[in-house]
């Protein structure tokens, strides 16, 4: 009997030991088109820990996200970077992205920007570079519901853009 715990635990605990060193690097950004309120929402979710290691790479080494006492500055840079990573064209035309606000879930981020004054969308194409200079195995989920159409993409490293055409 002691053989046999011996053994699962040589067995087992090198499997667990490699699934804990493996981590997945992924967002999830969901974009809706309000046709009645002619607006574009964008929600995007994002691993706190990761998106805080980007920030501070590219601005300021000292970046706590999820802090009680988060100064304003790292709203401005929370904003800054989402608006450098995340565009989205409509109908061939850069898009203006108003950044809303964000709210902590645990260990997942969310981000609301806005495109307002959206009228009617025959094409939308979305580039979402969100944590690519941090992370060379990151994907990106867009998640669109465009009149009503339900469409998703992952985009990487080779795969940035999504594009979709509404006629």
């Amino acid at each position: 009997m002691k053989r046999i715990k011996i053994l699962i635990l040589i067995v087992v605990l090198p499997l667990l030991g490699f699934s804990a060193i493996h981590k997945y690097y992924i967002s999830v950004t969901e974009v809706n088109f309000i046709e009645e309120k002619h607006s574009v929402q964008i929600t995007s979710r994002i691993f706190i820990d990761d998106f805080e290691n980007a920030l501070r790479q590219r601005y300021d080494e000292n970046i706590v996200l999820a802090d009680k006492k988060e100064p304003v500055e790292t709203h401005l840079y929370i904003e800054k970077y989402l608006k450098d990573k995340l565009k989205i064209k409509i109908n061939g035309k850069d898009m203006n992205l108003v950044f809303i606000g964000k709210e902590y879930d645990v260990d997942i981020m969310m981000c609301y920007l806005e495109i307002e004054n959206v009228k009617k969308i025959t094409s939308i194409e979305i580039t979402d570079q969100v944590l690519f200079e941090t992370f060379d195995n990151q994907q990106n989920m867009i998640k669109t519901k465009i009149y009503s159409k339900l469409k998703s993409f992952l985009l990487n490293q080779n795969n940035k853009v999504a594009v979709l055409n509404f006629n």
